[in-house]
């Protein structure tokens, strides 16, 4: 059978490694897969001490199934074992097709690679913690970032901090130029789609936003950029190299 589901509608796993994050993260999770399709499995990996204490109500709550995992030595974490294992028998049985793997631990990377070398999608949504060799074997990194905690209250005797944040400072990676000149070269008009340039560059460093560099979304980030130049046209936004001064064309 095909791993693909039928008419589009992706079948979705999601599977959360609760020994390795927190609870807190969860519901951004949810979030994020729902754009991918149904999900059709939701499992907590954990144990006893674990699952029983902070994750309890989160799973209850989310409707995901906990796993339980007893440590039948110490230092063994069984969880992982029991979480690897379903994922690929998800596969196999064709119950899904796309995985989210909700962990900031490099140990699954090898899982990552198992299950897209089979034709699945793989997603991670961890923590800014998680190593570049987790991020890289997935098809898409999504970075949760902790609400910020609520503020003390102010003494009246002390002086007040600022009280806006510093913003992020906006930058212009040579990388999105890069692209742009290897996407363009194979094209008659010497121009590619945002679309296609998000995807790129998601393929490339799947932890990759425009948000991480300052900017509200790709097309202003685009516009930041001297060499490049953004135009819409039938309906879709196109990028191309500006043409150095001096030169014609034909």
């Amino acid at each position: 059978m095909s791993n693909h589901a039928i008419g589009g509608d992706a079948r979705v796993a999601v599977l959360v490694d609760c020994d390795n994050t927190t609870p807190d993260i969860l519901e951004y999770g949810l979030s994020i897969v729902a754009q991918f399709g149904r999900l059709v499995l939701r499992r907590g990996y954990g144990n006893h001490a674990t699952l029983a204490n902070k994750w309890q109500d989160a799973l209850v709550r989310l409707a995901f199934t906990p796993c339980l995992q007893y440590q039948y030595a110490a230092g063994k974490n069984t969880a992982d074992i029991a979480l690897a294992l379903d994922a690929l028998e998800a596969m196999f049985d064709s119950r899904a097709d796309t995985f989210c793997l909700v962990t900031s631990d490099s140990d699954f990377a090898h899982l990552c690679r198992k299950l897209r070398e089979r034709g699945a999608t793989v997603h991670i949504v961890g923590e800014a913690k998680t190593p570049d060799a987790l991020r890289n074997a997935s098809d898409q990194f999504f970075e949760w970032l902790p609400a910020e905690s609520p503020a003390e209250p102010v003494d009246a005797a002390k002086p007040t901090p600022a009280a806006a944040s510093k913003p992020v400072a906006k930058r212009r990676p040579k990388a999105v130029i890069n692209a742009v000149m290897l996407l363009a070269a194979d094209t008659p008009d010497g121009r590619v789609g945002l679309g296609a340039l998000g995807q790129y560059m998601k393929r490339t460093d799947p932890g990759f936003t425009a948000k991480t560099y300052g900017h509200t979304a790709l097309s202003e980030m685009v516009r930041a950029y001297p060499e490049l130049a953004l135009t819409q046209e039938n309906g879709g936004f196109w990028v191309s190299l500006k043409a150095k001064a001096g030169t014609t064309t034909a």
